[in-house]
């Protein structure tokens, strides 16, 4: 994969290896799983919710079997690739641009024996170093709105994608009639100047040639996660502090963030969900 990534993808990839940032996703969020969950309470773990979202994309393929060459991007901690090996036995590529995450990404496949099935790849999903036709399933989730150039995104997964295969993602959004205006404390959160809609990716993957199958609207569960994961690090920041884990001033900032992803998704701002495509 190349390494000559755009200020953009280089920002993210900075920021994912960090310290600071590692360490929040891998003791707070979870390690495992760090997207966004399905949650049936308000107080459930955030790892268990976030495990149902992983539950919830596969079981809506209907090509997935041990024969499916799955490609993850920005694959994070790898935990929804290892979902896949181990349940289904299929092969799977976990793209991501943070070689801190990869590397814990490697140690918990070679740890859970699944690194046969699971190549772990160093990479920036708008520019793919694979042929067309390449993949039978393309997933990702809460990664693309780190891309400065989505459209790219969305060409490159069309490109790479086998006929008749299917891409499922989930990414958080604005909603289509969102006033961007009161978008702005999260955009500068994400170092960008947008994020994308629902209405852009059905209009582009469609443009592609890709048909939509379902979109799964659970908007409702972007703030709820947010707001669980704020509870965790508010509960946590004490310990994380002492032992210097997460310093305080990474700590100070991420829940000014957190809040305004709340605050955003209760204003109907924001869209959450499930897309799922076939090409």
């Amino acid at each position: 994969m190349t390494t000559d990534y755009s200020a953009t993808v280089e920002t993210a990839r900075e920021y994912y290896n960090s310290e600071d940032a590692d360490n929040f996703y891998f003791h707070v969020w979870g390690g495992e799983d760090i997207h966004v969950g399905l949650y049936q309470s308000d107080d459930e773990p955030i790892a268990d919710a976030s495990r149902r979202t992983v539950a919830r994309m596969a079981e809506k393929l209907t090509n997935l079997s041990a024969d499916s060459v799955v490609l993850d991007l920005g694959a994070g901690y790898g935990g929804s690739m290892r979902y896949l090996a181990k349940s289904v036995g299929c092969k799977c590529v976990a793209l991501n641009l943070s070689e801190v995450e990869n590397e814990r990404d490697r140690q918990k496949n070679r740890e859970q024996g699944l690194d046969h099935l699971i190549e772990v790849v160093d990479g920036d999903f708008t520019n793919l170093a694979y042929e067309d036709d390449r993949f039978d399933i393309i997933w990702s989730q809460d990664a693309f709105l780190h891309s400065g150039d989505r459209r790219k995104v969305c060409s490159e997964v069309a490109r790479v994608l086998k006929p008749g295969g299917e891409v499922i993602f989930t990414d958080p959004m604005q909603a289509d009639d969102a006033p961007t205006d009161k978008l702005q404390p999260i955009y500068d959160r994400i170092h960008l100047d947008s994020l994308g809609s629902p209405g852009f990716y059905r209009k582009t993957l469609t443009e592609l040639g890709l048909t939509e199958l379902d979109f799964e609207d659970h908007s409702h569960q972007l703030p709820r996660h947010y707001g669980r994961v704020l509870a965790e690090l508010t509960k946590r920041e004490n310990e994380l502090r002492e032992q210097g884990i997460v310093s305080g001033e990474y700590i100070d900032r991420m829940k000014k963030g957190l809040q305004h992803w709340i605050d955003g998704g209760n204003n109907g701002y924001l869209a959450w969900g499930i897309f799922h495509f076939r090409k």
